[in-house]
């Protein structure tokens, strides 16, 4: 591995995000000439909007009253959404901060070493502007130096200098060349254990900053990201990046369901984060105009306190948690909301109350958004659904599919009911990077004694099923499980609070 210097690594990725379409800005060095840039730009993108008459310095020092110096939750939200400036002359005028919709229409910038003025001075590697706002910034260490460093640096910034407009940075990304990571910003603690490595669709680490900017940091991969892989977490008040995992599920599902009719399947192992990744592949089929209604299922037995307060972090009050169908029936009644969340055993309730409110449904183009589908597609529930809704799309979500090996109890599998795996993550990936515990392997020996040469005719005797099932080796192991158990599973669940992901 070659050495590469700090200011070596700035100069190469410059040189590449130029290469593939960015524009160097490198006059932008401090806070006042980002806000002149961001001005300049702002302007042009809003040229329709404003008119012949480009802002006043009054009108322009409002809108920097508004929008500067917030949160980071908040300046993610106001980044998101249209911002009102009342003119000099009483109209109103919307100003649009970041396309979300149309992500590649953005215009993308990059500088380096801007200095911001503090409780210290710092300056900073390399920062990527999007229309005019520093919403990525990569801090570099040369080669060889730990990760945790660069990380280290970034949570000093934070404490010290990352104000005003550089609330809205939404992505870290941190870098020695060799390794690399994101992370998405917060106002809050950020976790180690949320840098997330990036990595192809096969699952295959991308760690080497070059290849990293090839992939990640192209300019439409990056402005996707920000625009549909971000989550504003309303609960928690915090901002959440997905997993590349995650974002390769949803991006596959969505093509299945927007330019085929066939159904699909997402086998992701358990812990690594089903939930956010299938409420959010909801989402996005249910802002389709093809796509009446978008109903997201799970089984009531799975529907608990914490799946609950997952959902919820979401879409504030997106679960309905009676049993009543009423409310269902109702929201189905409102041709407005695009995303239902209930449960199977609502749904068939609801379907055999025949009210005329789901029979509207029958020949409508809907799809359902299956969780732990595994468990709760096999039954005469899922038929009635089926048999109902006459042009629908299935998608299910499972950590443990059902091949031949382990059918239902009717014969079936996963693919008999939803045809093609879309994505899989299994437990080895996850296992990697660290999102779900490891197996713990303990060996302990059932036998007693031991044969030597001479017992070897005595030894080949005995059938396999004598030694295996013979009563006091089943009685022994019992005991021996009835005894650890309880202190084994409480070690491993203090553990796995510790370790494992949020999300």
């Amino acid at each position: 591995m070659a050495y590469q210097s700090e200011t070596a690594l700035e100069y190469k990725l410059i040189e590449q995000l130029v290469s593939k379409g960015y524009e160097w800005v490198p006059e932008v060095k401090s806070e006042a000439t980002m806000v002149e840039n961001f001005r300049m730009v702002l302007e042009q993108r809003n040229s329709m909007k404003i008119g012949e008459e480009p802002l006043t310095d009054k009108e322009f020092e409002r809108l920097m009253t508004q929008i500067n110096g917030k949160s980071i939750f908040d300046s993610a939200k106001i980044l998101r959404d249209k911002v009102l400036l009342r003119r000099d002359d009483g109209t109103n005028l919307y100003l649009e901060l970041f396309n979300t919709k149309e992500w590649c229409k953005n215009t993308f910038q990059v500088t380096n070493q801007i200095s911001m003025e503090g409780k210290y001075a710092n300056r900073y590697d390399v920062t990527v502007l999007i229309n005019g706002l520093p919403l990525v910034q990569v801090e570099l260490k040369r080669s060889g130096v730990d990760m945790t460093e660069a990380f280290n640096q970034i949570m000093r910034y934070r404490k010290h200098t990352y104000t005003g407009l550089f609330r809205y940075i939404q992505i870290f990304v941190i870098s020695n060349s060799q390794e690399t990571r994101y992370f998405s910003n917060s106002d809050g603690e950020i976790m180690k254990s949320h840098m997330f490595y990036w990595s192809d669709v096969e699952n295959n680490r991308i760690n080497v900053l070059s290849e990293f900017a090839e992939s990640f940091m192209e300019k439409c991969r990056l402005a996707k990201m920000i625009a549909r892989y971000m989550v504003l977490n309303e609960t928690d008040k915090v901002l959440m990046v997905m997993r590349p995992y995650q974002v390769y599920a949803v991006e596959a599902l969505v093509r299945q369901a927007l330019e085929t009719r066939n159904n699909g399947y997402i086998w992701h192992t358990t812990g690594s984060g089903k939930t956010l990744t299938s409420f959010k592949a909801s989402q996005i089929i249910a802002q389709e105009e093809s796509i009446e209604k978008v109903f997201f299922l799970v089984d009531r037995k799975d529907l608990d306190s914490q799946t609950l307060a997952e959902f919820n972090k979401f879409e504030a009050d997106s679960v309905d948690m009676t049993d009543n169908t009423r409310k269902l029936l109702k929201q189905m009644g409102d041709r407005t909301k695009p995303l239902i969340l209930t449960t199977i055993q609502k749904m068939s309730n609801a379907i055999k109350s025949g009210h005329r409110v789901i029979d509207s449904y029958k020949e409508d183009r809907v799809v359902f958004i299956i969780d732990e589908c595994h468990r709760t597609q096999f039954g005469e529930m899922h038929k009635l659904i089926r048999k109902h809704f006459r042009n629908a799309q299935y998608f299910g979500f499972t950590g443990t599919p059902r091949f031949p090996e382990n059918p239902s109890q009717d014969g079936r599998v996963t693919a008999d009911i939803f045809q093609k795996c879309l994505h899989h993550y299994l437990i080895k990936d996850a296992i990697r990077d660290g999102n779900v515990l490891g197996f713990s392997v303990e060996y302990i020996s059932t036998f007693r004694g031991q044969f030597d040469e001479e017992d070897q005719d005595r030894v080949a005797g005995i059938t396999t099923n004598e030694v295996w099932m013979a009563d006091e080796r089943l009685q022994d192991i019992t005991k021996h499980i009835l005894k650890n158990h309880r202190k084994k599973n409480q070690k491993q669940a203090i553990h796995r609070s510790l370790h494992r992901p949020k999300y």
